[in-house]
Order: structure tokens, then sequence, then C-alpha cells
């Protein structure tokens, strides 16, 4: 398992240094860049694809980087070494779709989170360019091997463990060529998927936030008509003591 494990990530190291591999870095750094510098707590964590350093923008002080033979500690995916409600921010950037058990690891990702703590999730959208290009290729090295998960279930997985959706956005518009001149060319299908296609974004980012429900004082309702009765004045109030004496006494006389 560890073997698999270790040849995994050289295929992904690997794929991660060609032309294509560094257009998905670079777009999907700039998307962790904007939006972990207003995560704040006291620890934050990278799960994974370790060779972009997703919480380089974070202000959070204690930052732990883990990968499953690299990094600061070594894990697999689907169980994490950390207590639970002890992390601040979780970063999982393409795990899901590598992972054998998707919906523990995401599980696991909740265990971990402090309450109000924040989940962020790039994945493969198998609804683009970049999900035609897994089906019809038998290429077994990284990504295509993977299994893409689509947005819809995603967000059905976050509900099911009380983690809220919060924002969502696509990146990664071009076709998946492994050319510059190619991926140049297409450099307009960037600038105008928001607009024209915006669900057809090769790469998927979500941010999603776990919480926590609050107890609710009951107030007592003082407006109750039950209550009113009982403490209401009669308009009709009933004789007093004497009063029913001196009744008696006349009708007696």
């Amino acid at each position: 398992m560890q073997q698999i494990a270790q040849n995994s990530h050289l295929c992904q190291h690997d794929w991660l240094n060609c032309t294509l591999g560094q257009y998905l870095l670079a777009r999907e750094q700039a998307m962790y860049d904007a939006v972990v510098g207003d995560i704040f707590g006291f620890n934050a964590l990278q799960l994974g694809m370790l060779q972009m350093d997703a919480l380089k923008n974070s202000r959070i002080p204690h930052l732990v980087h883990v990968g499953n033979c690299e990094g600061d500690a070594y894990c697999e995916s689907d169980y994490l070494p950390f207590a639970e409600s002890c992390i601040d921010l979780v970063c999982l950037p393409h795990v899901l779709e590598f992972s054998e058990n998707p919906h523990q690891t995401l599980r696991e990702a909740e265990r971990v989170l402090v309450a109000e703590g924040h989940l962020i999730i790039t994945g493969f959208n198998p609804m683009s360019a970049w999900g035609i290009r897994q089906l019809l290729t038998k290429d077994n090295n990284y990504p295509w091997h993977g299994r893409f998960i689509t947005l819809s279930r995603i967000k059905d997985w976050l509900a099911l463990l009380g983690l809220e959706f919060v924002s969502g956005s696509m990146n990664c518009y071009e076709p998946p060529v492994n050319d510059e001149k190619w991926l140049n060319r297409f450099a307009f299908m960037d600038k105008m998927g928001g607009q024209w296609w915006p669900m057809m974004g090769g790469l998927y980012f979500i941010v999603a936030k776990k919480r926590v429900a609050n107890m609710t004082l009951l107030k007592p309702n003082w407006k109750n008509g039950s209550i009113k009765s009982r403490l209401a004045v009669s308009s009709n109030p009933k004789s007093k003591p004497h009063q029913q004496k001196n009744q008696k006494i006349k009708r007696s006389e």
C-alpha cells in the first residue's frame, strides 16, 4: 500500500511540473491566496498536493502540511492523526477524487474542525472539457486515473455532515492540452468562461463552514390566555362573606 501511494505521488509530482500542471497550479494558488487570508484561528491544515502551498497567505500562526509520504506528518486522508475539534481551517486540494473513501475523508475533516471552522475543497469538474478528457483517455497517470466528483454530490455530502456551503467558483476553462502554445491560444476562454459558461470550468473551488446548533432559551409566554384568566379580576365579583351573612339574616327575618 505504501509503495502504491509513493508511486501515485511520483506521478502527481511529475504531472504538476508539466505545462498543463503548471497552468492548473497557478490558477489554484491564486484562488487559495484570495481566501485563506481572511480566515482566522490558531491551527490550519493542508492535506495533500504539497507542491502548492495553499496556506501561503494564511494569518493563522500554526500551519501543518500533511501528505501520505511527505510533509510535517504522514497519514492517509481518511484517518487524520489529530484530536477532535482542534483545527480552524482544513484545505483539501484534489484529495477527494483520489481517496479510496472520499466520504470518510470528508467525515475526518469535519471531525477535526472546530465549531465555525472552515473547509476549502478543490476538485476536477467532470462536467467540463477536463471531465471529457478523463472519460476518453486510457491514460492511468495523474490526474486522469482519479474519480472526478460532481459539485452537486460534494454539496450533498457537506449537508449530510452538517457543513454549510458558503461559496464556490470555477476556473480553468481552457481545454486540458499539455502544450504552452495552444494554452496561450485558448487564453480567451478563461476570460470569457465565467460569463458565458460558468459551470464548465475544469476546476471547482468550494468554501464550507462547520455549523453547530446553538441552545435556544425558552422565554415564558406572558400573553398566554390561561395565565391571563387566572390573574384577571372578574367583572362580577362574588359577595363578600359579611355581605352573605347580612343577606341570610334578612331572609330569616
